[in-house]
């Protein structure tokens, strides 16, 4: 899979955190049906790896990752739960290499220049930007392209992006995608509000091709 291009069609990806891996399998196939088929589960709940396994064996359309790697166990983890891709929200030496070897692409998280330069070195061609608003939001991405814009190198912000602020990081080129929550309300997940996510998802999905 190449990431970059897949992230980019996408445009919008949404952050799910799922306590129920039940509700893995209705909720992708809500946020799919509106458009938006790239998602991050991430590990931050005990039901994240058979959330992955759900979704990938029963909404075959998606592809679904996962977020919030922060070992090497949870990278052994996601992958053989069938992730397609791994996200973090830092940047790890031993957390890239360990997607490495398992063959997982994977998008280092970065705050900073000195991050970024790092996450360069590890052979990273696109990292998340996070927490994009509390870090700075696109002004400090802007910022960072103007010393490493000539690496190549791309972004997925997330954190603090909505659907009201979301058009404002599209604009940028090398903004491949947004990462966001807000896809999935936590309300709406609780209740099994299908309908919610799916129009949820249509509207950011409309966001996206819009870019």
């Amino acid at each position: 899979m190449d990431m970059i291009e897949t992230f980019r069609k996408a445009g919008i990806i949404p952050v799910i955190v799922i306590e129920d891996a039940a509700k893995a399998v209705p909720l992708a196939q809500a946020l799919v049906k509106g458009g938006l088929p790239v998602l991050e589960v991430t590990f931050r709940t005990a039901a994240a790896a058979a959330a992955i396994a759900a979704i990938k064996k029963d909404v075959p359309e998606a592809v679904v990752g996962a977020g919030t790697l922060l070992t090497p166990d949870m990278v052994k983890a996601a992958a053989a739960a069938g992730a397609a891709f791994g996200v973090a929200p830092g940047f790890d030496p031993v957390v890239v290499t360990a997607a490495k070897e398992a063959g997982l692409p994977f998008c280092p998280g970065i705050a900073t220049a000195s991050e970024l330069s790092q996450a360069l070195t590890a052979g990273a061609k696109m990292v998340k930007f996070f927490p994009a608003e509390a870090a700075g939001g696109v002004k400090m991405i802007k910022n960072l392209l103007g010393a490493f814009r000539f690496t190549g190198v791309t972004f997925m912000p997330t954190g603090g992006i909505n659907l009201a602020n979301a058009a404002d990081y599209l604009a940028v080129p090398e903004i491949v995608c947004c990462g966001g929550t807000w896809v999935v309300p936590k309300d709406a997940l609780a209740a099994n509000d299908w309908a919610t996510i799916e129009k949820l998802a249509a509207d950011a999905a409309a966001l996206a091709r819009n870019r």
